[in-house]
């Protein structure tokens, strides 16, 4: 009976070590995961900002879908200013300008059309993963815009893009997650990772970069 119980103890005793172990391993793991997956999505999130940046550049809106910004990314053109000699000082003592050196021929300005991907992400980058979320490619981010009236009077057109935790978190630790969307929840932040927003004029900011 005495063996009995020292074999039930023991196996106790193991079982709540290995639960120790595992509350301390389980954040960490949780945490390390998430730093990772978000920092593609966060890359990406910023590659589509500069994308809808160039869009509105040439149209005065945000793409209303990911359709029509792939379509603006291979199809259009924007300027690309190609630039050849910088003012000298003395130059700029002698009261130079760009326009002046220009017209002297001293330096060079000169303005093409480039396809808009080529200048915006690169001449190699496939337009088409875009709307992908990085790692999760089954999934595309939400998309969306508005126009929003400035406390000043004037009509400002804006974007959000964003993917929820669920999306890329949801294979992760349950507890942990209800957890962190809880936290986010009563900080009345976003529960993902989102850009911009047809909310507020936020200036296209990403919602890891306000915090």
């Amino acid at each position: 009976m005495k063996i009995v119980l020292r074999i039930l103890m023991l196996a106790a005793i193991v079982a709540l070590s290995y639960l120790c172990v595992q509350s301390i391993l389980s954040p960490i793991h949780f945490d390390k995961q998430r730093e990772a997956r978000e920092k593609v999505i966060v890359a990406r999130l910023i590659e589509i900002r500069t994308a809808q940046i160039g869009y509105r550049n040439m149209y005065g809106i945000y793409a209303g879908s990911f359709t029509d910004l792939q379509k603006f990314l291979k199809e259009d053109s924007i300027p690309f200013i190609i630039k050849e000699g910088e003012l000298t000082d003395e130059q700029l003592k002698k009261g130079y300008t760009e326009q002046k050196a220009v017209k002297e021929k001293l330096i060079r300005r000169d303005t093409t059309w480039v396809i808009a991907k080529d200048t915006l992400l690169g001449r190699d980058y496939n337009v088409e993963v875009i709307s992908k979320v990085p790692g999760f490619e089954n999934f595309t981010f939400e998309l969306d815009t508005a126009t929003i009236t400035s406390p000043s009077g004037y009509t400002v057109p804006v974007f959000e893009v964003a993917v929820p935790f669920d999306v890329y978190l949801s294979d992760l630790d349950k507890q942990l997650l209800i957890n962190l969307k809880d936290k986010e929840s009563k900080l009345n932040r976003y529960i993902g990772r989102r850009v911009g927003s047809v909310r507020e004029i936020n200036n296209n900011a990403g919602n890891w970069e306000l915090f």
